[in-house]
């Protein structure tokens, strides 16, 4: 069976760091938009329960203001930021800026549109999300 030695399966589709920080940033793009959307349905729920009257409202919203609350929104603030920042990185690849000029594909084949600047783009993703997490986090807890 020495032909099935080579496959990993999804554990080596899932692997990180056997393809470097471009599939990380599409883990992470899937996992921020599955929990921002979410969010976005707790958040309905808990809009809504102002249509109940002011202490169901008032009891909803005691929910946000405990330690998990906290850091709940504080990991909301961080997928957000990350997946516009991400994003924006998409969509500008998609358009053709910041890809680098097409070439014969020679071996080994390298895309030029994972250039360093879209891995720069990607680290700058990641700390733009931290950095709003720290924020994020000194204005809810109050520090």
């Amino acid at each position: 069976m020495k032909r099935n030695e080579n496959r990993e399966g999804i554990k080596g589709m899932a692997n990180p760091g056997r393809y470097g920080i471009e599939r990380l940033a599409y883990w992470l793009m899937r996992i921020t938009g599955l929990g921002l959307l979410a969010y976005f349905i707790g958040h309905i729920y808990e809009t809504s329960s102002i249509l109940s009257g002011k202490d169901a409202w008032n009891s909803m919203l005691e929910m946000t203001q405990t330690t998990e609350g906290h850091v709940l929104l504080t990991l909301v603030i961080g997928m957000c930021v990350f997946h516009t920042a991400n994003g924006i990185r998409v969509m500008l690849g998609h358009g053709g800026i910041g890809v680098g000029k097409p070439a014969r594909p020679d071996y080994p084949y390298i895309p030029a549109s994972q250039n360093n600047m879209h891995k720069l783009c990607i680290y700058a993703s990641i700390g733009l999300a931290a950095l709003a997490m720290m924020y994020g986090a000194s204005v809810l807890f109050g520090e």
